[in-house]
């Protein structure tokens, strides 16, 4: 089952935070990104030639660095054949410890959840997150209807890209007649104008918008009334027009109309993914209020339904920072699962290989697995189809989920008796 667009973002973004802290002593860590078209063995031949460059760098111990640095990449580059459909990206170096002499190769193979269109290759004592912290930002298209009286400009936006679809005049005369005509007569003329002109816009939009991928609304601007006029006819496919997500007032048509209502939308367009999230848990909340049998919430209880399979939505808090420890006794057959802060996991570590094993009392306890708490019940809920949401502590459902609910709660696809 494909994973769900939240478990995707939450995951990269975790792992940029991580690769984010880490830091290299002089410029020691290369960073790497293959697009899906390049060849494997072209990549290959300009890492040889990067580590014939660096023969010349004058410290010993940052040449040694960067040229293990770019053998390790060559060595992992040799398990693919071609780059994955998306591209593909390496970080590695030498990351300092605990000072200067702690440094400790490491090298991390990402496969972008989004294609990757630019080769790139860069040594540095940092790791070049860019362009996929891009791939972070929100990528749903919104449509831009921007009309007055006189043109209207049809534009998407896709992240921070906008594009112009559309642009047409109005062809309807202005509001003072022409000598000759009766005032009614007139009123009539424009009228039709306007409708005709009403009904162009209206097509080209339902044609455009109605083949993007990804659609998430409409926002509808311009500079008079013209707009609410558009709006409440019946000139947009009936499925076009539920995607109106706002109306927004500008001071220009155009270009720069269609600029001056993305400046002005940034919290409507946050706000739609927000509004999803929001939805969702206020549907377990009802199923919960309602007493459903639908709700269920606490670790324990939800794993339980998820390994039964009857788990419809997995509801699971991005703040939700915990790591599950498997500890065994090598001596016996002593079992323990526990939960732990991340942080304290190297402490913990030599805490418990210094504890007495409950069972045969013996001093031989190790932790034999560990495994992120949301990576964990993601993979229980893909073996069982079960959608995952993994929702953001930016609402008020957000905080509630993780502060009432312990971050993980789920709806069920039938009642629990």
């Amino acid at each position: 089952m494909e994973k769900s667009e939240s478990v995707s973002r939450h995951k990269l973004k975790r792992t940029l935070e991580s690769l984010a802290s880490k830091e290299g002593r002089g410029t020691e860590l290369i960073s790497i990104y293959v697009p899906p078209n390049r060849q494997i063995h072209e990549v290959t031949a300009n890492l040889r030639e990067e580590h014939g460059t660096a023969t010349n760098i004058k410290s010993r111990t940052t040449k040694k660095n960067v040229q293990d640095a770019i053998e390790r990449v060559i060595q992992r580059l040799k398990l693919f054949k071609k780059p994955p459909p998306t591209g593909l990206v390496m970080f590695c170096g030498a990351i300092p410890r605990n000072g200067p002499g702690s440094e400790r190769m490491e090298i991390f193979v990402l496969v972008p959840p989004k294609p990757i269109n630019v080769y790139f290759y860069r040594c540095d004592n940092r790791f070049h997150l860019e362009p996929l912290m891009d791939i972070l930002r929100e990528k749903e298209t919104f449509g831009i209807i921007l009309i007055d009286s006189n043109d209207a400009t049809l534009a998407t936006l896709r992240g921070r890209r906008m594009e112009i679809m559309k642009e047409m005049t109005s062809g309807v005369p202005g509001k003072h007649r022409a000598g000759g005509q009766s005032a009614r007569r007139f009123e009539r003329i424009r009228d039709a104008a306007v409708n005709e002109y009403f009904k162009r816009v209206g097509k080209y939009s339902n044609n455009i918008f109605g083949q993007l991928k990804d659609f998430k609304g409409i926002i509808i601007g311009g500079p008079g009334p013209t707009k609410h006029s558009f709006e409440e006819g019946d000139y947009l496919n009936y499925m076009i027009k539920d995607k109106i997500i706002a109306s927004i007032d500008t001071s220009y048509v155009g270009s720069n109309g269609v600029k001056e209502i993305i400046s002005k939308s940034g919290e409507i367009l946050r706000g739609v993914r927000y509004s999803e999230e929001k939805k969702l848990v206020q549907k377990f909340l009802y199923e919960l209020g309602h007493e459903t049998g639908k709700a269920s919430y606490g670790e324990n209880e939800v794993r339980g339904y998820l390994k039964e399979g009857l788990v419809d939505i997995l509801l699971l808090s991005e703040k939700l920072n915990m790591t599950h420890l498997k500890i065994k006794c090598t001596n016996c057959e002593y079992m323990e699962d526990r939960l732990v802060d991340p942080r304290d996991l190297i402490g913990l570590e030599k805490q418990i290989s210094q504890n007495q094993c409950p069972k045969c009392l013996n001093q031989n306890l190790i932790i034999d697995t560990t495994k992120d708490l949301i990576d964990e019940l993601v993979d229980e809920a893909d073996r069982t189809g079960t959608e995952t949401q993994v929702i953001s502590a930016d609402t008020d459902e957000g905080v509630m989920l993780k502060d009432s609910f312990g971050g993980i709660a789920a709806i069920l696809r039938y009642g629990k008796s």
